[in-house]
């Protein structure tokens, strides 16, 4: 496979000398042809900046970034290419349409800026624009569109002229919740059926797992963990990647009895089998998590479970969600799903020894 971007070592500061402030502290990545990776973190991990180093648009202090062949930024011979050269395809979080150009005239804008012919323009837009189901729609105004067919817009501007990477600042963010859900099934099937390779940027965990082959989590301007989402929600190298991938239980458990990776612990007075992840997982208490759908409640008493009385169940539409409490000033809550509202009392909730973790 060949890679369309490769970053090396990145550095980046906002701020000089005495006053630097590192956003990138050697980040290195690439993006294979067709594949599309997330980058995902919290606010100030560093991922929109990395994305802006990568357009042209923030100037870094160390490191390469080559496009395809094409070296476009490289810091020890003080090389960087200007960001209209690079040839990306940019969607912003805020489109950035221009309010008095048609649909057509915002999609045909960089093409005009390439001075191509005016057939070939025209041939052009209405391609994309038909490849977007916006066909219909080239002579409106964008305030006359719904926020999902701006945001087609804008993506039909930034395929028009068939980068070989496109960069998607939290493309989807300003769209509500039914629209995201609908937008990212359509921006996954896009990027498969026209072979793109893309580079997005979100704080939207489950968005990133549905649209990207690979997720790099930036934590504090380094890569925390990278791999398929599959990889990354279901063997979490470290605490972080396992909290910032899922909905958990953080759970007050004394360490017993440690060989290799198995873990006894005791949780409320409960002796339970655990496993150990990571590197440091295991030494003295260390952190203990369960993926909130991992947690089996059940009236009866069953294996490797901590008995707790029902606090209360909310309702989220295809289940309940609920929560248990320790009695007695016992610092100790769990959260579980069940299909149905439980009565109020006392239940045991199973903690699979596989996905009870240790950190």
């Amino acid at each position: 496979m060949t890679n369309e971007l490769t970053v090396n070592e990145l550095h980046l500061d906002y701020g000089t000398g005495a006053h630097a402030n590192p956003i990138l502290k050697g980040v290195s990545m690439h993006l294979q042809k067709g594949e599309v990776v997330a980058l995902l973190g919290p606010s100030g991990s560093g991922k929109t900046t990395l994305l802006r180093a990568v357009a042209g648009l923030e100037s870094p202090k160390a490191g390469t970034i080559a496009i395809g062949e094409r070296n476009v930024f490289d810091g020890a011979r003080g090389f960087e290419m200007p960001a209209e050269n690079r040839n990306l395809g940019l969607v912003f979080q805020s489109y950035a349409l221009w309010p008095h150009k048609t649909v057509f005239d915002n999609v045909a804008y960089g093409l005009k800026l390439r001075k191509l012919g005016a057939s070939e323009i025209k041939d052009k837009v209405s391609d994309v624009l038909k490849n977007l189901g916006l066909g219909h729609l080239g002579e409106r105004f964008p305030h006359q569109l719904s926020g999902g067919q701006q945001q087609r817009v804008a993506i039909a501007r930034a395929l028009v002229y068939n980068p070989p990477v496109i960069l998607l600042d939290e493309p989807l963010s300003n769209l509500d919740a039914k629209l995201r859900e609908e937008a990212r099934a359509f921006l996954r099937e896009l990027i498969v059926r026209m072979g793109l390779s893309a580079l997005m940027v979100t704080h939207d965990q489950a968005e990133a797992m549905a649209i990207s082959d690979r997720i790099l989590l930036l934590n504090n301007g380094k890569i925390e963990q990278q791999g398929t989402p599959q990889s990354m929600y279901e063997t979490p190298d470290t605490l972080f990647t396992a909290e910032f991938m899922g909905s958990n239980n953080r759970l007050p458990a004394r360490v017993i009895q440690r060989e290799s990776k198995q873990v006894q612990l005791e949780i409320n007075g409960a002796r339970l089998q655990a496993s150990a992840r990571g590197a440091g997982a295991g030494s003295g208490d260390g952190t203990t998590i369960i993926r909130v759908e991992e947690v089996k409640v059940s009236a009866t008493p069953v294996d490797n479970a901590i008995e707790l009385p029902l606090l209360t169940c909310m309702y989220l539409g295809d289940r309940f969600e609920c929560l248990f409490k320790g009695e007695g000033g016992v610092e100790l809550s769990l959260r579980a799903y069940s299909k149905y509202r439980l009565e109020p009392g006392r239940y045991w909730l199973q903690l699979p020894a596989d996905k009870l973790w240790v950190f």
